[in-house]
């Protein structure tokens, strides 16, 4: 069974960092792509950021670029993104995903969300 389980969201100030994590099981972890989005209220779930099965790749939002890192460590199943300078538009559900390409087709799989709220 495909699971991918988001966790780390909390309501931070603004400024503020978090790490957000998505652990997975049941799929070869190392074969997929893996990504963030976020959804903020009344908006379309956007892409956050990507990264290759290597991590020999990645790619960002340009509203995030300079202040979010997404890293992978296969030896765990694990994908994380690490947030800093947050701002109140960042404030959303952010989900993990697994993809079989880097670009191009569509999500496998989708974890839950986890909610980040960024606020004073």
């Amino acid at each position: 069974q495909v699971q991918l389980v988001e966790s780390g969201g909390d309501l931070v100030q603004p400024g503020g960092s978090l790490r957000l994590s998505c652990a997975t099981s049941g799929f070869t972890f190392s074969h997929y792509a893996m990504s963030w989005y976020r959804q903020a209220p009344g908006k379309e779930r956007e892409l956050v950021a990507r990264i290759s099965m290597l991590s020999a790749s990645t790619n960002y939002a340009e509203s995030v670029k300079g202040r979010f890192t997404i890293s992978r460590d296969n030896s765990k199943n694990t994908v994380y993104l690490r947030m800093n300078s947050l701002k109140p538009e960042d404030t959303a559900v952010y989900y993990c995903a697994a993809r079989t390409t880097y670009w191009g087709g569509e999500e496998s799989a989708w974890g839950q969300g986890t909610q980040v709220t960024v606020s004073s």
